[in-house]
């Protein structure tokens, strides 16, 4: 998966971003405002970067002009703004950003523009496919290490019947959400439009249960 930046001056949309990129595979660095992103620009090398327009020391159109101007836009850059006019959105693409998100940013418009952003560049440290050699010597080792590491809950389990009704229904809860997790390797966003419940009612409804996220996610 790819390196994202993202660069916010509100805690709470860093927090939202980061953590339904990360479910997505991603890694996640986070910057509060331009001085911090400069920094992680130079130090990480992201494959893109989510830049909010309005921070209280550098805005995001001007720190975008200065990438472009040292010939630091080497990534694709995503603009967000819940204030900005089309004016601006208009600027900052003229600049280079690839596309503009329009706050309170939709989970479906935030996943399609990241991936038709990394489609813009392939992700920096990305897998490099196996040569002939490789797959000759390794394939059929490589082939049954993975069959082996996806290891499902079983669709069927008994539950004991004589526990109380909320201990009852917890343990199936945690059963069902751990089952599905483990499916979709992981993905609070699939796990979401599985079960039909929103992301951060699922996100609550997990850490009630006690679910161990770490453990749900299957090798690839």
């Amino acid at each position: 998966m790819a390196n994202i930046l993202v660069v916010d001056d509100e805690l709470g949309i860093r927090d939202l971003l980061f953590e339904i990129l990360n479910d997505e595979g991603h890694a996640v660095q986070v910057a509060e405002n331009a001085s911090q992103a400069r920094a992680a620009r130079l130090e990480a090398r992201p494959d893109l970067v989510l830049l909010d327009i309005w921070m209280p020391d550098t805005d995001g159109v001007t720190l975008l002009k200065e990438w472009a101007g040292s010939g630091l836009l080497t990534m694709p850059v995503i603009m967000m703004s819940g204030h900005a006019t089309i004016d601006t959105a208009v600027e900052a693409t003229r600049i280079g950003a690839h596309a503009f998100l329009e706050k309170p940013i939709t989970l479906q418009k935030l996943l399609k523009a990241v991936e038709q952003g990394l489609l813009r560049k392939p992700a920096v440290g990305s897998v490099k496919a196996p040569t002939t050699q490789q797959v000759s010597l390794d394939g059929g080792k490589a082939a049954n290490a993975a069959q082996q590491a996806v290891v499902l809950p079983p669709t069927h389990q008994s539950f004991e019947l004589e526990l109380p009704l909320r201990e009852a229904r917890d343990a199936f809860e945690r059963a069902y959400f751990e089952y599905h997790l483990t499916q979709e390797s992981g993905s609070m966003t699939r796990v979401a439009e599985k079960t039909g419940l929103e992301r951060t009612h699922l996100y609550r409804k997990l850490k009630q249960l006690g679910v161990d996220l770490s453990k749900t996610k299957r090798a690839a």
